[in-house]
């Protein structure tokens, strides 16, 4: 295996991305987080790639911040890097994950941690191993919430809850992660690989504007009045009903056969 922080691979409309510093519990030093940005918006434009895994290998999916880097730069003049890398890193890679126009599911085959657990929130579904579980452990380094965290958490679990976990940090193990909905499904450890990979494949050969419509609508309307949320709606289906994959949904409906999607 390569000696990159972070790995890609693109095979039958499904682009995953692998977090690949098992040493270090795959936390995210300055040159892991800026080779994950670059991917991350690489695969959102790639109309090649129809959905998008994100994991990672070892026993953690992403602890966060890498505190050993952090730690250094702490106490060697580095503070503005450290400060300046929400903007410069942590916010246009979880905008570019939850904005692509193609669904995003995480596999969380280990412990997701801090802006860890915060880009696993940020995909579209999270299947986690039975061995795994996320930590908002902000707090705990005397920090604030960052990576979307402050969005995404309170509307998969609510506004209490949300502060709930993010004050008291500790570790929600899978289990509860599925009642909290933090989880979509939880898999026994040795099978997460190839659910996943039979979940990616569905959604690659789906109806990939219609299904990035629906992300981009329902994340609108998470903002917006009602009034403005039918308004995107109403052009969105003006657009999907436009699509070639449209056109042949309806086709195999009237021939009575199953649709053969392209994603255009």
């Amino acid at each position: 295996m390569t000696d990159s922080p972070v790995l890609l691979d693109v095979a039958e409309g499904v682009g995953t991305i692998t977090l690949n510093r098992p040493e270090a519990y795959n936390s995210l030093d300055v040159a892991t987080k800026e080779l994950l940005l670059q991917t991350v918006q690489q695969v959102a434009e790639d109309p090649a790639v129809r959905c998008v895994v994100l994991t990672g290998t070892g026993k953690a999916f992403c602890t966060g911040q890498d505190l050993k880097e952090h730690i250094h730069l702490l106490h060697n003049g580095g503070s503005d890097i450290l400060f300046t890398t929400v903007d410069k890193h942590y916010n246009p890679t979880v905008l570019a994950l939850a904005n692509m126009p193609k669904p995003v599911i995480a596999a969380v085959n280990g412990v997701a941690a801090g802006a860890g657990a915060s880009l696993a929130f940020a995909c579209d579904l999270r299947v986690v191993a039975d061995t795994a579980g996320f930590n908002l452990a902000f707090a705990n380094v005397a920090l604030s919430c960052d990576t979307g965290a402050s969005y995404t958490l309170q509307r998969l679990v609510g506004r209490a809850k949300a502060i709930e976990l993010l004050y008291f940090p500790r570790t929600v193990l899978a289990a509860e992660a599925l009642e909290l909905g933090l989880a979509t499904s939880v898999v026994p450890e040795d099978q997460l690989s190839a659910e996943v990979g039979a979940l990616a494949a569905r959604l690659a050969a789906g109806p990939t504007i219609a299904l990035g419509a629906i992300r981009q609508s329902v994340a609108y309307a998470a903002g917006h009045s009602f009034e403005e949320a039918v308004e995107l709606e109403s052009a969105m289906m003006t657009k999907t009903g436009a699509t070639a994959d449209h056109q042949a949904a309806v086709a195999a409906f009237v021939a009575k056969e199953k649709p053969v999607f392209e994603g255009r």
